[in-house]
């Protein structure tokens, strides 16, 4: 496998017999072996597991058998999803402790039932409350682009893996961001399908009503093939149960054709520094989009999206809390103490605001069918950087990389994140935004930007 070798190079050509998946794979665990050590994107690598896999899609070829539409593609899982025989950790120390996984998550056997190999587990964000790719406990998953600056978070070894070419589709969860920042900050398309489309059976949740799965990838059809095959109606999560499949992949050729493209404005525009402002003035200017839009009290929405992600995520966790508080990272810890004291009469207001201003959003979607909005406010901050200066203000940086990214996810819109930094630059990315279920149309827009240029930049300093 050569470094940069897409998902869909690999499948066509384990397909056609040019390679064997076998041999794919054992390219991608020889280059995790040399370059994760810098990284720090695995927390767990099967080794013996993925050859095996590899081996049953060869033999379903040479069989005369139907190897499936990712036949041989190496992937990797955020270490939140259930592996069988792995312990789940979620970041965290606390679960290294649980017995391993009986079974896979149902992701995963999507992926392997297309013909996909899993390489591992990928680092994260402790219990997915994170935006900078530093675990306390297992190390920071480092931006291949730069090793001193962060991936971004919680997803942050999904971003690193994928960036870095150790395989070229990764798996995350987006809670408020967790997808959309790592893919901002290391240069890559991120899919944060809407709320309820993929299953979230077999991992370990952090806020059920806000908890997104999806794909990383450095190529639009990558994303859009991985996302194919993992969809469909899941009973086990309710979310998920009615839910019809909708392939994408087929309606990347038709780009931007018949869509109305939009430019968020307001409280987008009056928080983005100029790093942000700049990519998002290049992609808009390069679809021609010019149409504004205002969402009314966005400010209103974060902060309702705060109290319900600090709420949910205190009462997932308050046994533990009781009982292990001190095997928690700290900064972990705090938030999700301070979630178990919000009165309810504030959670009720905030799920009203919720309400409210998902109505109000799904009104702007009469004037357009895709919106563009910064995805993070700056490029990769520091390993160990602890502020962000905004507007003139030094704020928290793990409370504000999310700044762009929490009002949508608030109401489950399905977003694609698209590469957008100047030549040179380090990378940064622009939201795709779409009506609920038509991920198609984000991932349309995206494969045009793709077409004009917007490509995942390569990581200099590897190899």
């Amino acid at each position: 496998m050569t470094t940069w070798r897409s998902a869909v190079d690999i499948a066509a050509a384990v397909r056609a017999g040019q390679t064997s998946a076998l041999a794919v794979t054992d390219a991608a665990l020889a280059r995790i072996a040399r370059l994760d050590p810098q990284l720090g994107a695995f927390t767990h690598v099967c080794t013996e597991r993925a050859r095996n896999q590899a081996r049953a899609v060869d033999a379903q070829r040479a069989a005369g058998l139907d190897p499936g539409a990712l036949a041989g593609v190496p992937f990797a899982v955020k270490n939140l999803f259930d592996i069988q025989g792995v312990a789940t950790l979620a970041g965290s120390r606390i679960n290294a402790a649980h017995p391993p996984a009986s079974a896979d998550a149902q992701l995963i056997q999507r992926m392997e039932a297309a013909g996909a190999v899993l390489l591992g587990a990928l680092n994260m964000g402790e219990y997915a409350y994170d935006f900078t790719g530093e675990n306390a406990h297992y190390g920071a998953s480092r931006n291949p682009h730069d090793l001193t600056r962060m991936s971004g978070g919680s997803s942050g070894g999904s971003g690193s893996a994928a960036a870095a070419g150790l395989c070229p589709i990764t798996l995350g969860s987006d809670t408020n961001g967790s997808i959309r920042v790592p893919s901002s900050l290391c240069g890559l398309f991120g899919l944060k399908p809407t709320y309820g489309r993929l299953s979230r059976s077999g991992t370990f949740p952090f806020v059920d009503s806000l908890d997104h799965l999806g794909p990383l990838a450095r190529t639009v059809q990558d994303l859009a093939l991985a996302y194919d095959a993992m969809q469909y109606a899941d009973a086990d999560d309710p979310a998920c149960a009615q839910r019809p499949v909708e392939p994408c992949l087929a309606s990347l050729a038709l780009g931007t054709q018949g869509l109305r493209i939009g430019v968020l404005g307001g409280y987008f525009q009056q928080h983005a520094t100029p790093t942000a402002q700049a990519a998002l003035a290049r992609v808009a200017a390069a679809l021609d989009a010019h149409q504004p839009v205002i969402w009314p009290d966005v400010e209103r929405a974060r902060a309702a999206a705060y109290l319900i992600t600090a709420a949910e995520g205190g009462a997932l966790h308050r046994e533990r809390l009781r009982t292990q508080a001190a095997e928690f990272d700290p900064a972990v810890r705090d938030r999700l103490l301070a979630g178990n004291c919000i009165p309810a009469a504030w959670l009720i207001q905030a799920h009203k605001l919720r309400r409210w201003f998902h109505t109000q959003v799904l009104a702007s979607f009469q004037q357009v069918d895709v919106l563009l909005a910064p995805a993070t406010p700056v490029s990769a901050p520091l390993l160990g950087q602890t502020t962000l200066e905004l507007n003139g203000q030094h704020l928290p940086l793990r409370a504000n990389m999310g700044l762009f990214t929490q009002p949508i996810s608030f109401i489950g819109l399905p977003v694609v994140v698209a590469p957008a930094a100047a030549a040179g630059d380090l990378p940064i990315g622009v939201q795709v935004i779409a009506a609920p279920w038509r991920e198609d149309h984000a991932l349309r827009v995206a494969a045009a930007l793709e077409s004009m240029g917007f490509v995942a930049p390569q990581p200099s300093g590897l190899d």
